[in-house]
């Protein structure tokens, strides 16, 4: 008996198998954990409704990330009760108390006639498109399908929504909605990269709209010509997942807050004044702050000028555009760390970042109930920077 085999039978005499329905039973009784530890394109061909994912080669590394206790009870399926018994071992090894192998793995689930789900899977083409989405372990296929999924609602095409815009679609998000009631003007250039010279005098959204079909025609573009405000605010966000926000003005940017909290949507805010640039997110949880637990009221003009006013270097919205598209990325994926409750701050010309914190305001709009949040009139605004 060559020495894995006579490990592997050292291992079925002081590990315990369980038989499938055993482990079925487990987690319904025990809330037990069934985790599938076969590599992901074994899945292909199914995996236990029941079951949590870890591939085998990242057991030891991820594994408390996903299983805290360690007296809760573990049974470890592979595709035939081989490797199930080195990584039950493993766990043995790292703590945890009631580690089990499921005798047969997967062939012997599906031979039990227990339920399975087949998962969605990308085409040819997509796994060429974002192969290296693929190879980061906290994307992989199942992130990029959820990316491919997901819904994302631009305010503005300008400064920050056009380096946001075309790394979402580049990324795969499934469709990209975008409100903005502006056409391109030669003086956007310096800084609205997805606009050209030739499209001068289109509607942004349908020059946004051409420039995203150029870099990705998987992603679907839906366009909202027209200035946002109370009247159409909560039909147009309420059909998406993640709001960025790209405005450039006060009055803007309480709306769309307020309308973000009312339809418990994330909202991935920005802006930018010259050389400095910041970026957070609101909601998410109940214990997240809104825009309104920094800027509790409407600061007069003279104290909050726009970019047509103030100015702005060229290259800063781009940075903080790229910020706020990876900032959805990671909410859209829930990986990482986010920037709810936190607010960072870029500062080009002295090359300084820091990271502020944010509380939630005391008796603010998002600790009210939605229903009793109204969504006020506001005028007319221009959309994007």
């Amino acid at each position: 008996m060559s020495g894995y085999e006579g490990r592997a039978a050292y291992l079925r005499e002081t590990l315990k198998e369980i038989s499938p329905i055993q482990a079925l039973q487990m987690v319904m009784d025990e809330d037990a954990i069934l985790l599938d530890v076969r590599d992901a394109d074994e899945l292909k061909d199914g995996t236990p409704t029941a079951a949590k994912h870890l591939a085998r080669g990242q057991l030891e590394l991820k594994v408390h990330q996903l299983i805290d206790d360690k007296t809760r009870p573990i049974a470890v399926m592979c595709a035939g009760g081989l490797r199930s018994l080195f990584a039950a071992e493993s766990l043995k090894n790292l703590g945890y108390e009631k580690v089990y192998s499921v005798r047969g793995g997967y062939k012997n689930w599906k031979e039990s006639a227990l339920e399975i789900k087949i998962p969605q899977q990308l085409n040819s083409a997509a796994k060429e498109r974002y192969a290296r989405h693929l190879l980061v372990p906290e994307v992989g296929e199942a992130g990029q399908l959820r990316l491919m999924k997901s819904r994302v609602l631009l305010i503005g095409v300008g400064g920050l929504g056009s380096p946001a815009a075309l790394y979402l679609a580049a990324a795969g998000v499934g469709t990209l909605g975008i409100v903005d009631a502006d056409v391109v003007e030669s003086s956007n250039l310096q800084r609205q990269i997805i606009h050209g010279e030739d499209q001068l005098g289109e509607l942004k959204v349908n020059s946004a709209a051409a420039s995203i079909k150029r870099l990705n025609s998987m992603v679907k573009v839906e366009v909202h010509p027209h200035f946002l405000d109370e009247t159409n605010a909560l039909d147009i966000l309420k059909n998406y997942d993640l709001v960025l926000d790209g405005s450039d003005n006060f009055k803007t940017r309480y709306l769309i807050n307020d309308a973000c909290v009312k339809l418990g949507i994330r909202n991935v805010h920005a802006a930018v004044y010259r050389f400095e640039g910041y970026v957070t997110s609101f909601g998410g949880a109940a214990d997240a702050p809104c825009y309104r637990c920094i800027y509790p009221e409407l600061p007069p003009p003279e104290m909050a000028p726009s970019c047509a006013e103030a100015g702005v270097l060229g290259v800063l919205p781009g940075i903080i555009g790229v910020l706020q598209a990876v900032e959805a990325i990671k909410l859209l994926l829930n990986i990482g760390s986010n920037l709810v409750g936190k607010m960072l701050r870029f500062d080009a010309l002295n090359n300084d970042v820091s990271l502020l914190e944010i509380d939630k305001a005391p008796g603010c709009l998002c600790g009210h109930h939605a229903d009793e949040i109204v969504i006020k009139p506001i005028d007319a605004y221009m959309c994007g920077i």
